[in-house]
């Protein structure tokens, strides 16, 4: 079997290379032992807005335009619905953040994701005397879904191996790379948190940090906005919600814990005035990085060994450019943006 690129990982960062190669009339293979979950249970929310300090995301502009796009032709094809434009709802808490959001709303590069008018309705069992701030532009991917819809599909079509690469068993002595009866021009290795095991790129600064989330059922709630305040809350339909997230730095594993669970719980009651039942409590490993910029590029001593990781929280909105970056980077020479490009961190590889 011959294939351009073998790409290893099926996660956001991983699909979406899949599809781009594919767009381009690519031949890949996707190979993965599903050990990384942390694209599965991501709430999934883009945001073209830093809340906390009232910026802007790097490129939002773009990243908003490709996602969309993007999401959008996937589920044309597949038939499929995954992605929900909703309104994002900040809860204010003071006179005082009324009045930074006003002034946030009337910056020119925020002018055009935050409404200037508060939004006032009244939402079941929640105590909001100082109203909402309103983003715009913004929703969230339901993920699982998505990657669910998506492995069907290379499943369907002999696209995909369950099965975890062994590095050591990796051919890259001839110009090609060959492995398991396989031979790829390159090899895509978009792993998550995952980075960490791969001997080739595991010199990058890879932190990870775990998030739970719970989904829970709140009848009467009738939610139709994400809604953050020290939590989001995303309505799923049903009653269902899911509610997210904490941010766990020494913990790698992802598996559920009774602290994670606590304080969701905890602040779930301080916002919402109502009883709910929890349906399942969820943890993974976001791949995140030092500089909180996205890795992108060629290994230092092998030309047709690439990697794609680092998205952290942004996964939904920065996977599929980032994808097509890359892979304009490998197909075209279009040059990696600095920022992102791994050559940032060449002084922590061993040659």
């Amino acid at each position: 079997m011959e294939v351009d690129y073998i790409i290893v990982g099926s996660g956001l960062s991983g699909i979406a290379f899949a599809d781009v190669a594919l767009s381009n009339k690519k031949s890949i293979v996707v190979f993965s032992d599903f050990s990384q979950n942390s694209s599965i249970i991501a709430g999934g929310l883009y945001n073209p807005v830093i809340l906390k300090r009232f910026s802007e995301v790097w490129n939002s502009r773009l990243q908003l335009d490709y996602m969309n796009y993007f999401y959008n032709q996937i589920e044309s094809r597949l038939n499929s619905k995954f992605n929900f434009h909703l309104p994002i709802l900040r809860k204010l808490h003071s006179i005082e953040e009324q009045n930074n959001w006003y002034l946030a709303s009337d910056k020119l590069n925020l002018s055009n994701y935050l409404s200037s008018k508060l939004f006032t309705d009244k939402i079941n069992y929640i105590n909001s005397p100082f109203n909402f701030g309103q983003v715009l532009q913004s929703g969230y991917v339901d993920t699982n879904s998505f990657l669910t819809s998506y492995l069907n599909y290379l499943s369907s079509n002999n696209l995909l191996v369950n099965s975890r690469i062994n590095y050591s068993s990796l051919d890259l002595n001839s110009g090609n790379i060959f492995y398991s009866g396989i031979k790829s021009k390159n090899i895509v290795f978009a792993e998550g948190f995952g980075l960490h095991s791969n001997p080739f790129f595991n010199y990058l600064p890879l932190d990870g940090t775990k998030g739970e989330v719970l989904v829970v059922k709140i009848p009467n709630f009738n939610l139709k906005y994400v809604l953050t305040s020290n939590i989001f809350i995303i309505p799923l339909g049903n009653d269902l919600y899911k509610v997210g997230a904490t941010y766990e730095w020494n913990d790698k594993t992802a598996i559920p814990t009774k602290e994670g669970k606590k304080e969701l719980i905890s602040k779930l009651k301080e916002l919402v005035a109502t009883d709910f039942e929890i349906v399942s409590h969820l943890a993974g490993v976001r791949p995140t990085v030092r500089d909180r910029k996205p890795l992108l590029g060629m290994h230092p001593a092998n030309n047709n060994m690439f990697v794609l990781n680092g998205m952290g929280t942004r996964g939904v909105m920065l996977a599929p450019v980032m994808a097509k970056n890359l892979f304009d980077y490998i197909e075209f020479g279009i040059p990696l943006d600095k920022v992102i490009d791994i050559k940032r961190y060449e002084k922590l590889y061993q040659f």
